[in-house]
């Protein structure tokens, strides 16, 4: 039994002074950008046994007024293998509506059994630049990239019926202006869709990437249907 204590206490001691800062703590939550370039990992460091991810995960983030100004939701593992940043989230209900934001872990003190960050307040962490997964922007990006390139290939092939339409026989026209009037109507709706997508921040991409895709296949479909 004495021997758990001893390990407890040591752990307690070691978490603690991964978090303590070197000296006086700034009053300023954080930097102006949030996006970390590292990769997203469960810690895996241990302290004589115990966790970092057990110890912080989910803990409740203080001032030095006692009041709550957010939750630790991740932890941020620098390629040293470091604890580098906490991922901490104000505001909201159950999951919706919360804010993240990136806080160095240096800007974080384990006081008394609390995570305390002096000089926080949830209003100032809302007002941070929100926090968006590395591998969230290259998805992303990836979706936008390629609903850019179906579009692109419908418009040159809207053009090419165009042309096509305008010397072909009464007969032939009509079947051509049928498709020419489909594929408008699916290149609007890609556009609608993928300009949505642009202009929602980039936290909320996902919410249209359903709508993007399901736009962007109707359209290949579209200019599959001409070009046969």
């Amino acid at each position: 039994m004495k021997k758990n204590l001893s390990r407890l206490g040591l752990a307690t001691l070691a978490v603690a002074g991964l978090l303590c800062l070197a000296g006086p703590t700034a009053a300023q939550v954080a930097g102006g950008t949030t996006r970390v370039d590292t990769t997203v990992v469960e810690s895996t460091q241990i302290a004589m046994g115990w966790s970092v991810k057990k110890t912080l995960l989910g803990k409740t983030i203080y001032n030095e007024a006692g009041q709550k100004v957010g939750k630790v939701e991740d932890l941020i593992v620098s390629p040293d293998k470091s604890l580098s940043y906490v991922i901490v989230g104000a505001g909201g209900f159950v999951g919706i509506g919360r804010h993240d934001v990136a806080i160095p872990v240096t800007q974080i003190q384990s006081t008394g059994g609390k995570l305390v960050m002096p000089g926080a307040t949830k209003e100032a962490i809302k007002s941070m630049p929100q926090f968006t997964y590395a591998s969230d922007i290259t998805n992303r990006d990836q979706v936008l990239a390629a609903a850019a390139a179906d579009i692109a290939q419908g418009r040159a092939t809207l053009a090419r019926l165009e042309k096509k339409s305008a010397v072909a026989t009464a007969d032939v026209k009509a079947a051509i202006d049928l498709q020419i009037s489909t594929l408008q109507l699916d290149l609007k709706s890609a556009q609608t869709k993928l300009d949505e997508m642009q202009q929602a921040s980039v936290a909320r991409w996902k919410e249209f990437e359903i709508g993007v895709k399901a736009a962007t296949a109707r359209l290949r479909k579209s200019v599959a249907a001409a070009v046969g």
